[in-house]
This record gives C-alpha cells, structure tokens and sequence, in this order.
C-alpha cells in the first residue's frame, strides 16, 4: 500500500452519541448542561430540610460544605466567567436559587460561592439588569454586606461594585444603600477592624464609588457619626463632635499603606472626595484628634514614602493619582488654618519638608512630560492635542493641585523660615527656580511677596532669580 488505511467506519449509535454530546454543549463551550444541571439540583437538595433527620442535624449539616460538592460548585464558579454559561445560568433561574440558598443557608463556605457566582455573572450587561431589577435578590444581597465572614464579604463587594460601575443600573443599588443604614455600619466596622487587606480594598472601592456617584449619599454618611450637628457653633457645646467615617477610612488606609499601594490609593481619594464639601472638611479638621491624625498619615507619605529624593523621577507616573489626592487632602487642611491649633502649633516644622516635597514633585513632572523631539508634525493643532494623553492629564492635576498648594505655602513664609530652607538646602536656587516655572504666571503676587523676603536674606540669590524671570524684574 502507498497510502494510510482509511479510518474505520462510525456506528449509528458512536454517530448518536456525537450529536448528543454537541447538543448537551452549553453555547459554543465544551460544558455539558446535563451535569450543571445535575450539580445545581444537588445543591437545591442541600439546603432542603428533608435531606436530614432532624433539624438539628440539618443545621449542623449546612455549617460545612461536603468536599465533593465544594469541588463542583467551584467548577461552576470558575465556569460562571463565561458568558455563554453565565446566560445559562440566568436562563435555568440560577438567581432565584442562590436567592433561597442565601437566605437559609448558614454554611460561610457556599454563600461565598453563591456570591461570587453572581459576581461573574454581573459582569455581563443584560444579567446585570436583570439582578438588579429583582428588589428581594437585591435585599438578600445587602445583607450579606453585613455578614461576619470575611470571603463572603469580599465576594459581596465585589459584586455590589460591579452593579454600581453599570450605569444603568447604579442608581437601584444607591437608593438600596440608602435605605439600609445597616450598611454604613457595618462598613465603617470592616474599614476600622479588618485585617483583610483584599477585603478592606474592594469596601474601600465600592465607598469610593458610592461617594463619587452620589454627594447626598457622601453628605448622608459624613453627618451619620456625628454627635453634634455641622450648622451648631462648636462653642455651644462642651462635647467635640465624633466623626465616624474618617476615623474609619483612616484605620483601613493604615492597614492597606505597606501591602497595597492601589489599595491606599483608593483611600486616599475617599479622603480627597470628602474635601469637595464643606462637611467634608470639617468632618476631618474640627475633631482635633482625627485632624490631627489625617495630616501626620498624609504628611508622612509625602514627605517619606513617596516621590523621594533617591527614586528616579519616572517613579512619579506610578504615584501619580495618590499624589494629586493626599496633596489636596492636606491643602485643603491647610487653609483651615483657623479651626487647626494641632497645625499651628508646629507649622513651621511642616512648611519647608512640604516645600520639598512639592518642588521635587514638580521637577520630576518636567522629566516626566519631555516629548520626543522628532518631527515638525508636532506642531500642527491635531498631533498636540492628541498628546494630551490620560497620563498627561493626571499628571496636569497634580501639577494644579501641588502648585496651589505651594503658593498657599510661600504665602505664609517668614524670613526666619526662608533662611532656615537656604541654609537646609530647600529653597536653593535650582528649586526656587522650578518653583518660579511653574506658578508663574498664575501665582505672580505670591511669587512677588516671596521675591521681597528672600532679598532680605539673600540678596544675591533675588537678583539671579530676577534675571532668569524678567518679568518679575520689571514688575518689581
């Protein structure tokens, strides 16, 4: 022979099996329906009472979950990513299942399975509408946001955070929340005693997204922990007023700062949304003990973990957003000057580290923001502003930030402290002259006042500014 046999002929029945097993597909994956449908049903028959004897060895029974069925319904997690699987799931009713299984169920193990198949199923649009829309799922859901099992909390956050990042459906979960304050309790008491780092970075996530949805939810959740109304003068009662929310927020940005830098972030810009309002604000200065503590967590991040003078100035791309929001966290500090006896104190001993922090921000931004100098195309209109790139655009907020936050600075300097920063190298030429860059021509009666003190202590210092800034020189 000069050619391979042929291949044997299929029986009827190999032919059957075939088309059998194509058909029992779920989609166009390789996942059989009968046995989702076999597991689901076993899972249905576990939480049904008649399973057992008696109740008491029913409710010993739904504590633990049998290794087998653990095995299953964790393939059916795995599988719930799938979108094809996820709409079959939907289709065979899986919501309204997991719905009874969490009510009755007290095993911790399946709830967390149950949730964070959901979880994946939520990610896909129409089921996302579709859970959303069911007001019971939806109650069941929100209380296990107040569950004491850690897993099954992360699940639960997991999936409220994705319900709130689809737009159509947003709104449902905040009015949901809203009607719940159960919910902020037992967030504020995850935030302020959680050990889970994974955990404590999606609850902060799923707060950071509530307050950036809705302001009266924020406003709501601010005044919450309070002991004494915003709008009654502080003199009128003897009792400092109790803040819950940034204490909280403080406790879970401690725990997450050295194992998740995305997780601080995070918390940082709940911080940086609470400043956007006045009760925000106060919320974190007029209670002395947490005022105080806001500044010195933030002023050391800024001053000793990020953008230092030994990391290389690409390092600012990373840090980027965390920057822009602790700066504007402490800015906004600042200029409550008033109400801060825990700043006075010793603001002397902040400004010039914050000086050199800001200016050494502010030079490695014009490293970070050099262009290829490649071409003429440049210069048209549509190549400029297609180089405004995201990154471009956060790094431009935190120049913003950190130069308003500098001139509030200088604004208060005294000759004493500029002669401090010249002999400790904070304000040498070289920074003086970045700092000139960049809040020139916005901040030019700030950088006039400061021109003014510093030719008292240097003058020749001035005079080379003046000569590398004419404008200054002719103004002056």
């Amino acid at each position: 022979m000069d050619r391979n046999p042929s291949p044997p002929l299929r029986s009827r029945d190999e032919e059957e099996e075939e088309e059998a097993a194509v058909g029992d597909c779920i989609g166009s994956t390789v996942y059989s329906k009968h046995w989702l449908i076999g597991v689901l049903t076993g899972l249905m028959q576990i939480v049904s009472p008649e399973n057992s004897k008696s109740s008491s060895d029913h409710e010993e029974q739904q504590m633990e979950l049998d290794e087998e069925m653990e095995n299953e319904i964790c393939r059916v997690w795995d599988m719930s990513m799938d979108e094809d699987v996820a709409l079959f799931l939907h289709e065979f009713n899986v919501p309204d299942i997991f719905m009874g299984i969490l009510a009755k169920s007290k095993c911790p193990r399946l709830r967390e399975i149950c949730v964070g198949i959901l979880g994946n199923m939520a990610c896909f649009q129409e089921i996302c509408v579709s859970i959303s829309s069911e007001k019971n799922l939806g109650q069941v859901l929100l209380y296990c946001l107040c569950d004491s099992d850690p897993p099954t909390l992360l699940e639960t956050s997991r999936l409220l955070l994705t319900c709130l990042s689809q737009t159509e459906v947003a709104v449902v979960w905040v009015e949901r929340i809203r009607e719940h304050p159960a919910i902020y309790d037992s967030i504020c008491f995850i935030m302020s005693s959680s050990t889970n780092v994974d955990l404590l970075v999606k609850v902060g996530e799923v707060v950071d997204k509530l307050f950036d949805l809705d302001e009266k939810l924020m406003l709501e959740w601010i005044r919450n922990g309070a002991v004494q109304p915003l709008d009654q003068p502080q003199e009128d009662s003897e009792q400092q007023p109790v803040f819950r929310i940034v204490p909280c927020v403080l406790e879970a940005a401690k725990q997450v700062r050295s194992e998740n830098p995305e997780g601080l972030d995070v918390y940082m810009h709940i911080l940086q949304l609470l400043t956007t309002v006045d009760d925000g604000i106060q919320a974190i200065v007029r209670c002395p003990d947490t005022g105080k503590d806001t500044w010195n967590l933030l002023f050391d991040l800024v001053c000793h973990e990020f953008c230092q003078s030994d990391d290389p100035p690409i390092i600012l791309q990373e840090q980027k957003t965390v920057l822009a929001s602790v700066f504007s966290v402490l800015s906004a500090i600042y200029a409550s000057q008033a109400e801060q006896e825990y700043l006075k104190i010793g603001k002397g001993k902040y400004n010039l580290p914050l000086i050199d922090s800001l200016i050494r921000v502010l030079q490695n931004m014009k490293h970070c923001q050099k262009k290829p100098e490649n071409s003429a195309e440049s210069n048209t209109e549509e190549t400029k502003k297609s180089d405004l790139t995201e990154d471009d655009f956060h790094l431009k907020i935190l120049k913003d930030i950190s130069c308003e936050f500098l001139s509030n600075i200088f604004q208060v300097l005294t000759k004493e402290t500029v002669a401090q920063g010249l002999k400790e190298g904070q304000l040498s030429k070289q920074k003086c002259s970045c700092a000139f860059e960049n809040l020139l021509p916005l901040y030019n009666p700030v950088v006039e006042d400061f021109l003014k003190i510093l030719r008292e202590v240097d003058k020749t210092l001035a005079g080379n500014l003046e000569e590398s800034f004419p404008s200054l020189k002719v103004q002056t």
